[in-house]
């Protein structure tokens, strides 16, 4: 029997405890209203991937608060694929990069430099642009929109860019802080749906229901948000009882990174020998993949076969 030699090993090592948070997004909508909405309450799996990351506490914070975006707005992905944010900036944080697939994984990256204890996501961003892609294989056509950072904080950008891009009204709370059981993040997200949507009301009232949930959407608190006593079912009722709300199915979220050895290999396969020479420390090459902060070792010898 022929042993797969570690070069060409398709695993990749465990990166974090199996976890996975099995009310992790909590979709709802309202009857025969035009308004549709998400509960994001990423539990654990928060402090335990902003944990892997070597950045100041404001970087976690902004990259929380980007996890429970992406999940949310993955959950309205009607097709395997991914839903991904991209930041670029000319800040303190060069780049932030978080996606979550249809199935509720999530991985993310940030690059910061000089990064000061405390900023709003304005100050650490800078000015550059905005960007969602929608991902939906390699043998389909990626969309894209991109808009300049506007606003001061990362709700105020996603909101930006869903009526400067898609003209599609959309309110949106991110929420992420550093609490005694460790980091929490999590969102609110709330959508109006068009009349083509299958919703048709007279259009003064759609405008009264879409305000009305807003304001009520407002009221919410990171206190409420992150208290393990009240469930996502009870938070939402609490905050849309009024409204006749309705609970659809919960969807999970889990730590998702797809790096693997086979992967990092071709790329190493792409070096020249000296290059491969230089990189190599006692007889082995390390690549760490930056979403997980996993590092894959190479023996240099099996690399040149």
């Amino acid at each position: 029997m022929i042993e797969t030699p570690a070069f060409m090993d398709t695993q990749r090592p465990e990166a974090v405890p199996d976890l996975v948070i099995a009310h992790g997004i909590t979709p709802f909508h309202m009857a025969n209203r035009p308004v549709r909405g998400r509960l994001v309450r990423l539990g654990k799996l928060a402090d335990i991937m902003l944990m892997r990351h070597d950045i100041p506490d404001c970087g976690r914070e902004l990259a929380g608060q980007t996890l429970s975006l992406v999940a949310g707005l993955s959950a309205g992905l009607k097709f395997k694929g991914s839903f991904s944010l991209q930041v670029k900036g000319d800040g303190p944080v060069s780049m932030l990069v978080a996606d979550c697939t249809d199935a509720g994984e999530l991985r993310f990256y940030l690059r910061s430099n000089d990064t000061p204890d405390s900023a709003s996501a304005k100050t650490l961003l800078g000015d550059g642009y905005f960007a969602f892609t929608i991902d939906q294989g390699a043998h389909t056509e990626r969309h894209q929109g991109i808009v300049a950072l506007e606003g001061e904080t990362l709700s105020d950008m996603a909101m930006h860019y869903f009526t400067t891009s898609e003209q599609h009204q959309c309110w949106i709370r991110l929420y992420c802080e550093k609490t005694d059981e460790g980091w929490q993040a999590g969102a609110l997200l709330l959508e109006k749906i068009a009349e083509e949507g299958g919703i048709a009301t007279s259009q003064e009232r759609d405008e009264d229901t879409w305000e009305t949930a807003c304001i009520l959407g407002n009221t919410l608190t990171s206190a409420e948000l992150f208290d393990p006593a009240l469930s996502p079912t009870t938070l939402i009722e609490r905050l849309f009882g009024t409204q006749d709300v309705l609970i659809d199915r919960p969807r999970a979220v889990s730590l998702g990174c797809r790096c693997n050895r086979a992967r990092l290999a071709s790329v190493l396969s792409t070096f020249p020998e000296d290059d491969l020479d230089h990189m190599a420390d006692e007889g082995q090459i390390t690549m760490n993949c930056e979403f997980c902060n996993v590092g894959f070792r190479f023996d240099r010898a099996e690399i040149a076969r």
